[in-house]
């Protein structure tokens, strides 16, 4: 009698869905056992999106930090299909592709990420930026082209958060525009990057004084029109006019994965157990920024795609442990530290008992990144146009 082949299907061509099936097709299956493994993403392109922001500086080009799935999923034997996650029936172990097939899974992976909500204030649907997305990096692209060549004397941008994404966005578009440019962050609390190292707060601070942005800290953002936007400081109302507004505040969980009858937290995210399994459902598995896991040692994993990327292997190993029944590995979360770019050719590190800023932590942050690419074949290639690129570059000036 002939054994049928198990699916796993991963949604999510993330850090945590893209990086799992990667595992999942090196472990050693046996070739009765080896099942079929599907990634489903709604884009063609995996996004390394802690390099998004170089696309705009023109320091990065899109094949370098954006590969086509078909591209690193070539040799490995797991299937690729573009589409829309359109339903998941938990019940019946199906997927609903939105104008695609039905896909039946035996095991499930939850890695669907987070998207940016633009309904917290008026007008940020119609007129704010996102930047989440190779989508987003395009359009917004788009948008600086036409301040550009606009004759405009001064191009004023406005960021709304002071998190990681709005830091490390001032700082590059403020070295794109140069003089131009007039950039305003706006935060709701009484700091920037809350959560970050204190050595790479004051490196963010300084590198943000040293182009001029200006910080609206403890401010509201009340509303954004098509040319201005309303703050609040202290009860006191201002409108600011703006050519730009980027958004770049909260994360929220995809509405397919928010109306699964799972146990989920406040925010939306699903709860799992420590091996990444979700409760109650141990066939399916959930990471990155849609899953509420406490590690081993009972610690909140953080929403970061460093974590994503070490769910990725416990997952693969996990899903491969229930399929041949070996014991399953509870995660264990390691903060590896934090990096970020602050500008061209300046970024800041701290960890591992090491702390750095300016083009030394630019070049320790590329290579950290550069040994982070999904597979080695796209590390050779985005390796060696590091290397090139400067020499041809010199030699046709």
């Amino acid at each position: 009698m002939t054994q049928l082949t198990s699916r796993i299907c991963i949604l999510g061509g993330g850090f945590g869905g893209l990086y799992t099936a990667l595992r999942l097709s090196q472990l050693p299956w046996e070739s009765t056992q080896k099942p079929e493994i599907v990634l489903v993403d709604q884009s063609d392109r995996f996004l390394f999106s802690p390099l998004l922001y170089e696309l705009l500086t023109g320091e990065l080009q899109t094949w370098e930090i954006a590969p086509p799935f078909e591209e690193l999923l070539q040799g490995t034997g797991v299937r690729f299909y573009q589409g829309v996650v359109s339903g998941i029936d938990i019940d019946q172990q199906r997927v609903n592709i939105n104008e695609g097939p039905e896909i039946p899974y035996d095991r499930l992976v939850l890695a669907l990420g987070g998207e940016t909500p633009l309904d917290l204030v008026p007008g940020a649907a119609a007129y704010a930026y996102t930047f989440r997305t190779i989508s987003d990096a395009y359009r917004l692209e788009e948008r600086l082209r036409f301040l550009e060549e606009s004759d405009a004397d001064k191009i004023r941008v406005a960021i709304v958060g002071a998190g990681y994404s709005g830091v490390e966005l001032a700082c590059k578009l403020a070295d794109r525009l140069g003089e131009r440019g007039r950039f305003r962050i706006i935060e709701i609390a009484d700091q920037i990057l809350r959560t970050s190292p204190e050595f790479n707060r004051e490196a963010a601070k300084k590198a943000i004084e040293a182009r001029g942005v200006f910080l609206d800290l403890e401010t509201k953002v009340e509303s954004i029109e098509q040319n201005t936007i309303s703050l609040e400081y202290k009860n006191q109302l201002d409108k600011i006019p703006v050519d730009l507004v980027i958004w770049t505040v909260g994360t929220r969980v995809a509405p397919v994965v928010k109306s699964l009858s799972l146990k989920q937290n406040q925010r939306g995210q699903i709860s799992t157990t420590s091996n990444l399994q979700v409760l109650d459902h141990p066939e399916i598995f959930a990471l990155g920024d849609l899953a509420d896991c406490h590690d081993a040692e009972g610690q909140q994993v953080p929403a970061t795609a460093q974590a994503a990327f070490q769910q990725a292997d416990y997952t693969a190993w996990n899903i491969w442990a229930t399929l041949t029944n070996r014991p399953l590995l509870p995660f264990h979360y390691q903060q590896l530290g934090e990096m970020m770019a602050l500008g061209i050719d300046n970024a800041t590190l701290t960890g591992l008992g090491i702390k750095l800023d300016g083009p030394l932590a630019y070049a320790a942050r590329r290579m950290a990144y550069l040994y982070r690419l999904p597979t080695l074949d796209h590390q050779l290639k985005v390796g060696f146009n590091w290397l090139v690129r400067p020499i041809i570059e010199t030699l046709s000036r």
